[in-house]
């Protein structure tokens, strides 16, 4: 079996060398010429740890490259998983579906005999019946194709375990078509062998499964922020409060962890395409919660500015503020709908003079906001700042010597948004230190 993989972005490339790394040859795609050329040399264009390493070792090996053409993809293989982006439409949030409707009727107009059609991007529900339907009027007079939807579970910052090790493999497929099942079967033997869940079901329920997930996560997220909120009113621990309901197996410590919220190309999106697509068929009150849900997250920026400002002295013109942090996440270079490039946005646009450091994130960072200062380390971030502010919680950032630190600045004051820092060690060093709903 050979295979292919249409779109080069996180999820298309993470897919693509797991595969290879199974034993499959595989053949990537992607419009862009200079991404396609960049990962057929092994490196690739994007940061997700270890994925270097698995992309330049299965295109030394020979059992990865990647293309440009769509002849070459629909001539290459028999299994085509399609992983290309569903974006957020900005006039009703709802998910834009041009993606993925081209790439499969392009791939579909150029196949010829068995094959079997994969899509993996995420996508709101009724998306496969509809191209099922429509494939007929797309297909060569000799296809024989079957339509199978696969989910995507990859977190980045964990996309290669999490590619090479599913949680679980959701299949979805047309009523009696068992073909296309048996079929990833095989591809996913491997992760199969090793205990990860099948679930095979109709293509409704498959496509619920990850936007269902992501609404689930969110909700958690902004429930405790919520909490956060009220334990600063009453001086409670919102770190100690997590702590203890999350040991009630009902709940679970995961996504408990107040701070600066969620962000990110998937979560804010999906979230949103989730409610639009409920509107859509007719159910948009059931969904009414997620609006709360997805205020009380952007809520949290305008807090954490408020925040900054009280801590210094009522106005932030002229202050220089180092923000530690651009990626939305640890382990990632992705600052799409990042929380806290959004807060240094607002403090800039108040007057402070901000300067952003981040491990890996800076590139895109700077072309995502250029008006904002940049640094090269957190040393010189830091330099004479009057306010440090964590925003994404990299390592380098939560092992930082308070005492060390303290030489740098011009006034010891930090603002911990992801609280991951241990207050008593940094008010021992001198330092102000606020939280989100700590006392």
């Amino acid at each position: 079996m050979r295979i292919t993989v249409i779109g080069a972005g996180p999820l298309g490339c993470s897919h693509a060398a797991a595969l290879a790394e199974w034993g499959f040859e595989v053949l990537g795609s992607d419009l862009d010429p200079a991404r396609v050329q960049m990962l057929n040399a092994g490196r690739t264009p994007l940061f997700e740890p270890g994925l270097d390493e698995l992309i330049a070792r299965h295109t030394a090996s020979g059992r990865l490259r990647f293309t440009t053409e769509m002849a070459e993809i629909a001539a290459f293989g028999s299994v085509h998983f399609v992983c290309v982006g569903t974006p957020q439409r900005d006039a009703d949030g709802a998910a834009d579906m041009r993606q993925v409707d081209t790439a499969v009727a392009d791939l579909a107009s150029r196949l010829h005999g068995e094959h079997v059609v994969v899509l993996k991007s995420t996508v709101p529900v009724g998306t496969s019946a509809r191209l099922l339907a429509d494939l007929p009027t797309r297909a060569a007079a000799d296809a024989d194709l079957r339509f199978v939807f696969n989910g995507e579970f990859l977190r980045e910052g964990h996309g290669v375990h999490d590619a090479l090790h599913p949680d679980r493999i959701v299949i979805g497929a047309a009523p009696g078509d068992r073909h296309g099942e048996q079929v990833l079967r095989r591809v996913y033997a491997r992760p199969i062998d090793e205990g990860s869940p099948v679930i095979a079901t109709d293509f409704a329920t498959a496509e619920l499964v990850k936007t269902a997930a992501n609404a689930f996560l969110v909700t958690k997220i902004s429930f405790i922020n919520a909490m956060a909120d009220l334990c600063e009113a009453t001086g409670a621990d919102v770190t100690v409060l997590a702590d203890a309901i999350g040991h009630d197996r009902r709940i679970g410590r995961s996504f408990l962890d107040a701070g600066l919220g969620y962000g990110g190309g998937c979560l804010p999106k999906d979230v949103r395409a989730f409610m639009a697509r409920a509107g859509e068929i007719g159910v948009g009150e059931a969904l009414t919660f997620l609006r709360e849900v997805d205020a009380i997250n952007t809520g949290r920026r305008t807090r954490v500015v408020e925040i900054a400002r009280d801590l210094l002295g009522g106005s932030l013109a002229g202050r220089r503020v180092a923000v530690l942090g651009a990626a939305f996440k640890a382990e990632s270079d992705d600052v799409r709908d990042s929380p806290v490039l959004d807060v240094a946005g607002r403090l800039h646009l108040h007057g402070a003079r901000v300067v952003v450091y981040d491990p890996k994130a800076i590139e895109t960072a700077r072309r995502a906001w250029p008006t904002l200062g940049y640094a090269e380390s957190t040393k010189d971030a830091c330099a004479d700042a009057d306010l440090v502010l964590l925003g994404t919680e990299w390592r380098e950032f939560r092992e930082l010597d308070p005492a060390a630190l303290a030489g740098l600045v011009a006034r010891p004051v930090i603002l911990d948004a992801r609280n991951v820092l241990d207050p008593a060690r940094w008010r021992a060093a001198g330092w102000t230190y606020r939280g989100l709903g700590r006392p």
